[in-house]
């Protein structure tokens, strides 16, 4: 019979504790979600009753999962378009830290500015397509993936590189096998955040112009004052993050297996 270890047994029941403390959050959400609905009307602040009937009737007659297509559809394009140098540039720049220098100041302020005030921008310059919509969340995933990559490349213990050196290993050995696996952990930490911003900068800028999406029903249901139809992108919206996130975190367990136990839980 095989013991677990007492650590790993108490990381388990924590998880555990954590998932029940969620669900206690959540129905405290939706008390407070239906008595603020009685107290200023469904009008104002539709019903989680509503909500989840609306729900399921656009789930079953299609339409949102025909528009949360097109919205992510955008997001997983602009993730890649984003994501690729953001995570190859601090690693080609990774023995050359004056042009990391260079650069930073206008990473920081790329970083520092409002993405929201460039939508009307690509929508002039890619037009009213998918293409504008991809461009805004391309600007939003860069920067993010860019420095928690940096951040990685950084951190990374300089004597392990030594070491593999001393030892005969190229630049090339040395970035596969040191570089990169001491760098996944931000980097998927980098996407984890960015994915979230990447689905909410396609919903923005559905809002601005678009005839589908998700921005689209929110726009369509605020404009007819339906707030169960935006309530239910909304909440679309927030089960797409859940699932991308829940995938991210699925390949980074794969790629990462070589990870202690324990650590992983923890981490976890």
């Amino acid at each position: 019979m095989t013991m677990i270890p007492a650590p790993l047994s108490r990381l388990r029941a924590i998880r555990w504790r954590t998932v029940l403390d969620r669900v206690l959050v959540l129905g405290l959400i939706i008390a407070v979600w239906q008595i603020g609905s009685l107290f200023v009307g469904i009008y104002w602040l539709s019903s989680p009753w509503a909500m989840a009937s609306r729900f399921v009737e656009q789930i079953l007659d299609g339409e949102l999962i025909r528009h949360a297509s097109y919205t992510v559809a955008e997001a997983a394009a602009g993730t890649f378009i984003g994501g690729v140098p953001a995570v190859l540039l601090p690693l080609i720049l990774r023995r050359h830290p004056i042009i990391v220098a260079i650069l930073d100041p206008f990473m920081i302020g790329g970083y520092g500015a409002p993405k929201l005030a460039f939508a009307p921008l690509f929508i002039l310059w890619f037009g009213i397509g998918i293409e504008s919509k991809i461009a805004l969340v391309a600007s939003v995933v860069l920067f993010i993936v860019y420095f928690a990559t940096l951040s990685g490349v950084r951190t990374l213990d300089a004597k392990l590189v030594q070491m593999a050196q001393i030892a005969g290993a190229n630049e090339r050995q040395v970035a596969r096998h040191i570089v990169m696996p001491g760098a996944v952990p931000h980097i998927f930490a980098g996407f984890r955040i960015a994915v979230p911003y990447a689905i909410s900068a396609a919903v923005i800028a559905e809002l601005i112009s678009s005839n589908r999406g998700l921005g689209y029903l929110v726009q369509t249901g605020a404009m007819n004052f339906d707030t169960t139809s935006v309530f239910a992108a909304i909440a679309m919206a927030t089960l797409l993050v859940h699932g991308v996130n829940w995938l991210m975190n699925a390949i980074e367990a794969s790629l990462l297996r070589w990870r202690p136990p324990i650590d992983a839980v923890m981490e976890a």
